[in-house]
């Protein structure tokens, strides 16, 4: 599952739609990031790059130039070289850049101080995302300088900067059914590697064990890596949010909260499920639990075009509010623990994010001031919880310790949502069905 060259290609065209006439793009690549002494991380293209080109390797710039006679998409990127291929990997060079690439021009990177200016000189407006890349900016500044300096020799320098991130991030945030359904495919193989989880989870085990198990779904499927690093929280870990050490033993009794998505094609899934180690909720996980479930499917009701973004996180906060009340965990009046936050204490986070070629997604929340009205084509997350701190002696003990997040991918249709990630159970009496088909297949007693 592949986003096309043409797709790259409508791309780009509607960027160059956008911009000023007489004004030139400017994107590097991402860096190269050395891990420890000799080694380096895993590359990753830069989202915004990737998302213009489908260029995969480091050391390149792309530039568009609208109304450019020669061209207007430029790349500048890494020659062709035997001996350095027989070691790294392989490149594109000048000729793939065009004709793998769609380039209409290409040249090699080390030119790029020589010809950049060139092209940048005589133009009214540079579009640029200043910031995201310090070495770059500097160079960048750089050359500006250099074309000023010529000034006097009728050399024209541009104007004025123009966040390019701004335009480039408004165009992401909407998605194509091609970036949909690479989307969707990358939910389907989170999926896949929930259920595993689900399946192999033993009391005894530990966190990293069930890590391996996603990991290992998530390769066999096709994905090269996660999305983001997977949380695997056993027991009193699942109250801490962004819990990722994944060291700790399994106990019976235990609720598992695994927040874990792979990445397609650069594009991010991301699936929150908890369920018990050892295949049955307790009388008081499973009164958290479906709190946590019925403020997901509140949260759905609301999620449609022209309803606004922060509806789905309101829907969330009085179902859990509510619930907790009921339960005991919170006192008063329904309306001023909405008021006053108090629900906080056991639910600190938004009920979601956009979601695409990164995890938290590019996208304006607000416009105007206003909460941005959702439109087709927009993916974002959903995932309440409850967190009931293991040290919080307010609450009764057979409370504490428990942590519960339910989370899925949903894309905004014309008639209202469809979730990406239906497909891994979150009906408490299904997972404990999973479970206990899993344990009577190896052979496990009940």
């Amino acid at each position: 599952m592949h986003i096309s060259r043409q797709e790259y290609a409508r791309r780009r065209k509607a960027l160059m739609a956008q911009m000023e006439p007489n004004s030139i793009a400017v994107l590097p690549a991402a860096q190269v990031y050395v891990r420890n002494r000799d080694v380096e991380h895993q590359y990753r293209q830069d989202s915004d790059f990737q998302y213009l080109t489908g260029f995969p390797e480091p050391e390149a710039v792309a530039v568009l130039i609208p109304g450019r006679e020669h061209g207007e998409y430029v790349l500048f990127c890494r020659e062709k070289d035997k001996e350095r291929e027989l070691w790294d990997g392989y490149r594109a060079g000048q000729e793939g850049a065009v004709s793998e690439y769609g380039a209409d021009d290409a040249f090699p990177i080390s030119d790029v101080d020589d010809i950049l200016p060139g092209l940048i000189e005589g133009r009214e407006r540079v579009y640029y995302a200043m910031g995201a890349n310090q070495d770059f900016d500097r160079r960048l500044t750089n050359w500006i300088n250099v074309i000023r300096s010529k000034a006097r020799l009728g050399a024209t320098p541009p104007n004025e900067f123009v966040a390019l991130d701004h335009l480039l991030h408004d165009m992401r945030l909407y998605k194509s059914a091609a970036e949909i359904k690479v989307m969707q495919a990358a939910a389907e193989i989170s999926a896949q590697a929930h259920i595993r989880a689900m399946q192999v989870c033993r009391p005894g085990a530990y966190e990293y064990q069930l890590e391996a198990e996603l990991q290992h779904t998530f390769m066999r499927h096709g994905s090269r890596s996660p999305a983001y690093s997977s949380i695997v929280a056993a027991g009193r870990n699942g109250c801490i949010l962004h819990y990722t050490e994944n060291t700790s033993q399994i106990r019976d009794g235990d609720l598992i909260l695994i927040d874990a998505g792979c990445e397609l094609d650069c594009y991010a899934s991301d699936i929150t499920r908890t369920f018990p180690a050892n295949g049955r909720f307790s009388t008081e996980q499973r009164a958290i639990y479906d709190i946590v479930l019925a403020a997901q499917h509140a949260a759905f009701e609301v999620i449609a075009p022209g309803r606004h973004w922060n509806e789905s996180h309101e829907a969330t906060v009085r179902v859990i509010t509510a619930g907790l009340l009921e339960l005991g965990l919170l006192k008063g009046d329904l309306e001023e623990l909405i008021a006053n936050e108090t629900y906080k204490r056991f639910y600190m986070h938004r009920a979601g994010h956009w979601l695409g070629m990164d995890v938290h997604d590019v996208g304006d929340y607000r416009v105007g001031g206003e909460w941005r009205e959702l439109e087709a084509g927009m993916v974002m997350t959903v995932e309440p919880g409850i967190y009931i701190a293991p040290d919080d002696d307010s609450v009764p003990r057979k409370w504490r310790g428990i942590g519960v997040r339910i989370e899925d991918d949903v894309v905004v249709t014309k008639s209202g949502c469809e979730i990406l990630s239906g497909s891994v159970p979150k009906d408490p009496d299904e997972i404990e069905a999973l479970m206990a088909e899993a344990r009577q297949d190896a052979g496990v007693p009940a």
